[in-house]
């Protein structure tokens, strides 16, 4: 009897790994035939597409596709939302609303939503669930339940090359510049100067680089060693592999039970 409940266990636990493995397999399948490129668009319509550029499956909500530039070789993460307008079908004029230069990357969960122009520069990184908007809820009007009042509107453009931490927020009439570092969890608005970090909520410039003097406040670490031309993955992975130190005078005369 008991041969026999070891049989069952050992071929139940041979069938949940099969299954596993085929979830997983068909999972991978649809991951790779859902993603949008310009050449397999799927279902949506986008005003454009760049070579290179990939929508990772599953997508978030994307509407108003017809007002959405997406540049070349951008990388947009699994349920990124994307639209343009607050509703969808709506005729939001012979201009594009939303556009995402070359190069962009936009990580998982991040929403992006535009009823008004909002432009991101090429090589803008924005780490996951990030948030942008040109529309925020007013409540000008007490005796109205917010969510039913107009709301304000304005332009966005995010600078060329700037880095968005995870659950940044970009609010209407925000307007970065060039090589702007936005700390996890900010909230921004408002205008920030080329090269310079923000931090809280609301934002605040918390460091800036000076021609003269360089960052300031100063970086607390060194810059990182850029990485030679010419160096192969096999190379750098063999840089990492430090040898055995030898141990110190001092490690040798203490009793190994301690």
């Amino acid at each position: 009897m008991a041969l026999h409940r070891h049989v069952l266990s050992s071929l139940d636990a041979w069938r949940r790994r099969v299954a596993s493995r085929a979830v997983h397999r068909g999972w991978r399948w649809m991951q790779q035939t859902g993603a949008v490129t310009a050449e397999r668009p799927g279902p949506y319509r986008f005003r454009r597409i760049g070579p290179g550029t990939r929508l990772a499956f599953p997508l978030g909500t994307v509407f108003g596709e017809g007002w959405i530039e997406l540049g070349d070789h951008c990388v947009i993460g699994e349920g990124v939302t994307l639209a343009a307008g607050m509703l969808p079908g709506l005729d939001l004029g012979p201009d594009p609303v939303l556009r995402v230069g070359h190069g962009v990357v936009l990580g998982r969960g991040t929403h992006v939503v535009a009823s008004v122009p909002v432009e991101f520069g090429r090589d803008v990184f924005c780490g996951p669930y990030v948030y942008v908007t040109s529309d925020n809820h007013a409540y000008d009007d007490p005796a109205q339940p917010i969510g039913k009042q107009w709301p304000r509107s304005a332009p966005v453009s995010i600078g060329a090359g700037s880095w968005l931490g995870a659950g940044a927020v970009i609010l209407p009439g925000a307007r970065l510049g060039r090589n702007v570092v936005v700390a996890a969890g900010a909230v921004v608005r408002g205008e920030v100067p080329d090269h310079a970090v923000v931090a809280g909520a609301p934002a605040k410039i918390v460091r800036r680089w000076d021609a003269e003097a360089g960052w300031q406040p100063p970086l607390r670490t060194p810059a990182p060693m850029p990485v030679p031309e010419g160096v192969t993955h096999e190379q750098l992975l063999a840089l990492g592999v430090l040898p055995p130190q030898p141990a110190s005078p001092d490690a040798r005369d203490v009793p190994a039970d301690r």
